[in-house]
């Protein structure tokens, strides 16, 4: 009788396993590839709806502005009266670092100069999560520890 109820108990574990499913069809790319990344970000605008610089929420530097990743690495920030130019990039920076976060190896690069605030943005973060209407960045400082989180959402 206790064979038969030990079996009965590893068939039923069994069958749970084979039951559970990881459908990830919600359009996340995850891990997705370069040109997917790409054409994510390129398909319309996007606003900045959180940054986190070292525990400090500072959503309030972007408030009004949307943000445009351009062909030829251009990227455009607005605000209907002043207009803002910077870079920006998807690289696979190929290493092992990136993954105590949960974060892909894919770099998600962006670049400003002027203004102040916006060159808080300049750094090569690496990508959370991804899909058609959010973008979640983060970024580990390797001076001093410090985490700092950046979503973009499509307008």
């Amino acid at each position: 009788m206790r064979r038969a109820n030990f079996l009965a108990a590893g068939l039923i574990f069994l069958g749970s396993l084979v039951s559970c499913s990881s459908d990830d069809s919600n359009g996340t790319v995850n891990n997705g590839s370069l040109t997917e990344v790409t054409d994510t970000a390129q398909n319309g605008t996007w606003t900045v709806t959180f940054y986190e610089d070292d525990g400090n929420n500072e959503t309030n530097h972007f408030q009004g502005y949307t943000f445009t990743f351009g062909n030829n690495s251009v990227l455009t920030a607005t605000n209907g009266t002043n207009t803002y130019t910077g870079s920006w990039s998807v690289t696979d920076s190929n290493s092992s670092d990136d993954d105590d976060n949960g974060s892909s190896d894919l770099d998600f690069n962006i670049a400003f100069s002027t203004p102040a605030s916006f060159e808080d943005l300049t750094d090569d973060w690496d990508i959370l999560e991804i899909n058609d209407n959010t973008i979640k960045l983060i970024d580990v400082s390797g001076g001093n520890g410090g985490t700092d989180y950046l979503t973009f959402e499509k307008n």
